[in-house]
């Protein structure tokens, strides 16, 4: 009785996968050089899709590609400036705890001191933030800017 139910189940569907309405079953092979290849190769990795066969459809059919491309160096910039941008957010988070202790736990005269060092070391931070933001403008001008117009007009 057990086989009989367990070839049922099997039949109606109820356990697996479902079955595709229209599998693709056809299969097609091609040969290229190996400069075609390079150039498949390159088109495929631009274009950040996983399997080939996908990347192969899509151009056949002509649907839309989309090209992301991960600059390295960019990359590195930005998550520097990012490990800078925490480590401001946390002396701001206890700039004023400090002030506070300051001048709770000293005498007036030094406390006076403590703080007026403080601010020059704050200056110092302020220079340091500005002379990033110039960078990294300075950065995106000359070198992203200047990249995204070569690549629009080598058709990139």
């Amino acid at each position: 009785m057990r086989m009989e139910e367990n070839s049922k189940r099997r039949k109606t569907g109820s356990t697996g996968r479902k079955p595709k309405t229209d599998p693709a079953v056809y299969r097609y092979g091609i040969k290229l050089t190996s400069e075609e290849n390079g150039n498949f190769e390159l088109l495929f990795e631009k274009s950040g899709m996983k399997q080939r066969a996908r990347f192969i459809k899509a151009m056949i059919f002509g649907r839309e590609m989309k090209v992301v491309r991960i600059d390295k160096a960019t990359m590195d910039y930005y998550i520097r400036l990012t490990n800078f941008y925490h480590q401001f957010q946390a002396i701001g988070n206890n700039y004023n705890q400090t002030v506070k202790a300051v001048k709770s736990n000293f005498g007036e005269k030094r406390a006076f001191a403590l703080l007026r060092n403080l601010e020059k070391a704050t200056i110092d931070l302020v220079v340091l933030s500005k002379r990033i933001i110039m960078l990294t403008r300075q950065f995106e001008e000359e070198y992203l800017i200047k990249r995204n117009k070569e690549e629009q007009q080598n058709g990139g």
